[in-house]
């Protein structure tokens, strides 16, 4: 019989406090780093280092008050260090782009390690100025994003490729190239002048949401929401509406996280069980939450022509008022999705409409409007495809077709939460199948024909997530 040596309490409260400080503090560090470096892949590493150094200092010495600070000026120490030894940091210095900030060179990016002291300003700033870092437009637009997400949010590249629908090595080879360019044309760590502004904006927009909506619904993993990148989105759109009040769709995107994430403790069971939108509890929806992402998104929608993200949150928002699943206003849904389309004519704002349409004209006609998506390669591996014709086809009685489809969705998704309900609606109806069968080999006729298993408040396949009301 062998004895397992028990896990010391120390180690665990240190990898605990580590995991907590990549999730919260790693855009902080990687942004201070960045300006010390002068470059995204050396601040990468540095920053990098400097979470592998804590591992090792706080199992000794304990866990800093302020592990973020701490781990800042570990990283900012690394790269100075790295400047130092290849003997370039009179020639480096002068490129730093902030030089009024002479304690680079060993002072903390917070006062004191204090991120609440006098710096407080300074560290929304610093991620935001990465993040339009990364959204220059001499850049690809898709590249800009993916490198957001994946060093300013801390993303990993399988989520990134997940929510870009291509391969993990396609993304992470577009991720390279688009260091690479930052690097090779010089491209500034700064904030953008209000006439570059309008360029970069939209990507920045849609990195943020793409953060949002990788917490919402985790691409991988055992949980199906991510907290803390919900979090995460929701405060850096709030800075960006600070600093940007008179954007329209800053305001929308602030107005869609808000309203969208007010159902997020519904969202799934005390079990971990997912919830559909029909069974969850309207009253533990967040009210403050939702009329403040109203009130954005009213005044996103005062424009003569509202961008997507105001029309998605005004899609969000008729989800949001209707006092049950059953009375949701869908014909103003698909209106709003037909606005949507026109501002962003993409297959999956197409796949959303189609769901949509099955829930106001029925879910024959949301069916024919799946069919026109089906031979699109730019849905090929998208889970959610397949998951809201499954849902669609079961609600028509044709179970054996649905079981297929729902299997086609399993053999997409990584999310546990997910993959278990998904599971167990395949599995229901292939007793469901089974059962018809051998009730049809009982019976002297062959004239049976299977129930219509459409529920009458029009439920769905979450898988959709994408999709309206979800």
């Amino acid at each position: 019989m062998t004895s397992t040596a028990p896990t010391d309490p120390a180690d665990s409260a240190v990898a605990d406090a580590l995991a907590d400080a990549h999730r919260r503090e790693w855009a902080f560090v990687l942004a201070a780093t960045v300006r010390v470096a002068g470059d995204l892949d050396v601040a990468e590493e540095c920053a990098q280092e400097a979470y592998v150094d804590a591992l090792t200092s706080w199992s000794t010495s304990g866990i800093p008050d302020r592990p973020g600070a701490w781990l800042t000026t570990a990283a900012r120490r690394r790269a100075i260090d790295r400047i130092r030894r290849e003997v370039t940091l009179r020639r480096k210095l002068p490129l730093l782009v902030e030089p009024v900030e002479a304690g680079a060179l060993g002072v903390p990016l917070w006062s004191n390690g204090d991120p609440q002291a006098d710096g407080v300003r300074a560290v929304p700033d610093d991620r935001l100025r990465l993040i339009f870092t990364c959204c220059h437009p001499a850049l690809d637009p898709a590249a800009r994003v993916a490198l957001t997400l994946r060093l300013v949010c801390g993303v990993p590249t399988p989520d990134v490729a997940r929510a870009f629908l291509v391969s993990e090595a396609t993304m992470a080879a577009r991720i390279t190239r688009a260091k690479k360019k930052i690097a090779q044309a010089r491209i500034p760590y700064r904030a953008p002048s209000e006439q570059e502004l309008p360029e970069r904006l939209p990507s920045v927009l849609s990195a943020v949401h793409l953060l949002f909506s990788t917490g919402h619904t985790a691409p991988t993993g055992e949980q199906l929401v991510r907290e803390e990148v919900c979090d995460r989105a929701v405060h850096v759109a709030r800075t960006l509406v600070s600093l940007l009040p008179r954007e329209p769709e800053v305001r929308g995107l602030l107005g869609l996280l808000l309203i969208t994430d007010a159902r997020r403790a519904t969202r799934s069971d005390g079990d971990g069980r997912l919830a559909l939108l029909e069974n969850q509890d309207r009253t533990r929806w967040d009210s403050a939450r939702i009329l403040e992402g109203i009130r954005y998104t009213v005044e996103a929608l005062s424009v003569p022509r509202p961008g997507r993200f105001a029309l998605q949150a005004a899609i969000a928002g008729a989800h949001a008022v209707a006092p049950t699943f059953a009375a949701t206003d869908w014909p103003r849904v698909v209106r709003l999705y037909d606005l949507l389309l026109a501002e962003e004519p993409s297959p999956v704002v197409a796949l959303n409409r189609a769901v949509a349409v099955a829930f106001a004209d029925g879910a024959e006609a949301g069916l024919a409007q799946l069919d026109r998506l089906d031979g699109d390669p730019r849905l090929v591996g998208y889970p959610y495809l397949p998951a809201a014709r499954a849902d669609l086809l079961r609600r028509l009685g044709r179970d054996e077709e649905a079981a297929t489809a729902y299997q086609d969705a399993i053999a997409l998704t990584s999310n546990t939460s997910e993959l278990e309900f998904l599971r167990a609606r395949r599995d229901g109806l292939d007793q469901s199948v089974q059962a018809d069968q051998e009730s049809v080999s009982s019976r002297p006729s062959a004239g049976f024909s299977p129930a219509s298993r459409s529920s009458p408040d029009g439920s769905k396949d979450p898988r959709s997530s994408a999709a309206p009301g979800c």
